[in-house]
């Protein structure tokens, strides 16, 4: 069984089997012609639970040909231009080239003496990020898992700084549409149920300042402490973004931590064109960036960020047989230290070798160009009698619902939209995402594609109308 480990005597066989897995999927992504084959779950279950694990198969060749009967074959490939539904972006090849070296060195990012220039490179790009943020020169961060974590550990670190013996009097203020990590967030840091107070937002879904201000004042009356206010730069429904400006004076007022959730507009950080709209961001006493969503990374790759690096102390512990606190002094850099995990993958390597491939212009290129599909097809929606759209997107984000000329009642309409989305994944031409929007039934494309097009955007909607109308007509027929 030695001959499986990777080491110098196994090198040969490391590349010949890297290389046939590469290989197939290259061809998989060449001969994909829609993102998903619409297999249900009673069809691929029986497949996977047909497979005795305490069998092996003893040859990876083997082992792939499987993998393309319980896997390959039917998974749902983000990279098709008619993938419109969840914040998954394609990924770019310097990032997968980077995927397939981290995994092969298996460094783990906690401690110097495992990782070595897998902390410098790491401290580098969180250097890099929060100069391009503008937190100021006493700022840090560093890598998570993804959005939700960092938000947890925002949080956290606000609680700690808000510096009360009564957690149960600690507040955090959130627009109605913000992410549902920051409830989630408020329930694992200990907090009581009414911890998260939820503010209205306008016609185009941004927190409403008047209400954020007034909602501030009656907390300090009722002597409640505003631990946190949680600012939304690209909510994951609508891609609005909270005015960050006038939330920032609130936060200077109240003297409230301000934490801006930019998981899916932190690609307006290397934008070509609509950097403004995430002006008042460099205001932030924390900020979370997926790089996963807009940045055309492999997933894991987000980061939490910090205007003065000496609040991640909150999050430092120090063991003996890891990172004794003797290593402060010497001036080793561990950044376990700052993470709430331990064992860390060097996800950090894959925005690396892509701002050295492509740099920063380049992936604010391809995040222009999506954020422009979304106004094109906001536009397609908006004048199409077809369809009602909520909102302009401010990102890339359209969120609509299929009207019938001849049907009135909401519930058969909310019907005609739920089947239309179940109806359209399951032939695998297209997949759309769905939500709720003032209690009914609505669409969403999630446009992160550069390759998908306006004609795409109206093929698709052809499609769900033509799977609303083929619904409704039978339910026509089933009441006659």
């Amino acid at each position: 069984m030695r001959s499986h480990l990777l080491n110098d005597t196994t090198a040969e066989q490391y590349r010949r089997s890297v290389t046939d897995g590469v290989e197939r999927v290259a061809a998989k992504l060449a001969a994909t012609d829609r993102p998903f084959t619409g297999i249900t779950v009673d069809a691929l279950a029986p497949r996977i639970d047909g497979i005795d694990l305490d069998q092996p198969l003893h040859d990876t060749g083997a082992v792939l040909d499987e993998l393309e009967d319980v896997y390959l074959r039917d998974a749902i490939y983000f990279h098709h231009p008619r993938y419109l539904a969840h914040l998954n972006c394609p990924v770019v090849i310097p990032a997968v080239l980077g995927e397939a070296v981290l995994s092969a060195v298996n460094s783990s990012l906690d401690t110097w003496d495992q990782s070595a220039g897998g902390t410098l490179i790491e401290r580098k790009l969180i250097d890099w990020t929060t100069e391009r943020i503008g937190l100021g020169p006493a700022a840090d961060g560093v890598f998570t898992s993804g959005g939700t974590q960092s938000n947890l550990q925002a949080l956290l670190l606000a609680r700690e700084e808000a510096k009360t013996d009564t957690p149960a009097k600690l507040r955090i203020f959130a627009s109605e549409v913000s992410h549902f990590s920051v409830k989630k967030s408020a329930k694992l840091l200990g907090l009581g149920q009414d911890a998260v107070v939820s503010i209205p937002v306008d016609h185009d879904k941004r927190m409403q300042t008047v209400a954020l201000a007034r909602e501030l004042e009656r907390c300090a009356q009722d002597g409640l402490v505003p631990m946190a206010v949680v600012a939304t730069a690209g909510t994951t429904d609508f891609g609005s973004i909270d005015p960050l400006p006038e939330i920032a004076e609130l936060c200077e007022q109240f003297g409230t931590w301000m934490h801006v959730d930019a998981a899916y507009g932190c690609g307006l950080l290397a934008s070509l064109r609509h950097r403004d709209r995430i002006s008042g961001i460099e205001r932030a006493d924390s900020v979370t960036v997926d790089y996963h969503k807009s940045f055309f990374q492999p997933v894991s790759s987000s980061a939490v960020l910090v205007r003065d690096a000496a609040t991640l102390r909150h999050a430092t512990y120090h063991a003996e047989y890891l990172n004794p606190r003797r290593m402060v002094e010497e001036r080793i850099p561990n950044q376990v230290d700052k993470s709430l995990q331990t064992t860390r993958r060097f996800d950090a390597l894959k925005l690396w070798m892509t701002l050295r491939t492509m740099g920063a212009d380049g992936i604010g290129q391809l995040f222009d160009e999506v954020c422009d599909l979304a106004r094109e097809g906001w536009k397609l929606i908006a004048a199409d009698p077809r369809f009602d759209v909520v909102v302009e997107p401010s990102l890339s984000t359209l969120v609509f619902r299929y009207i019938p000329a001849a049907v009135t009642d909401p519930a058969e309409i909310d019907r005609a939209n739920l089947y239309a989305r179940k109806a359209l994944f399951a032939s695998g031409d297209a997949i759309v995402a769905g939500t709720k929007v003032g209690g009914r039934h609505y669409l969403k494309f999630t446009l992160l594609n550069p390759e998908t097009q306006a004609s795409d955007i109206a093929a698709v909607l052809d499609l769900i109308a033509g799977h609303a109308e083929q619904y409704l007509g039978e339910s026509l027929d089933r009441a006659s």
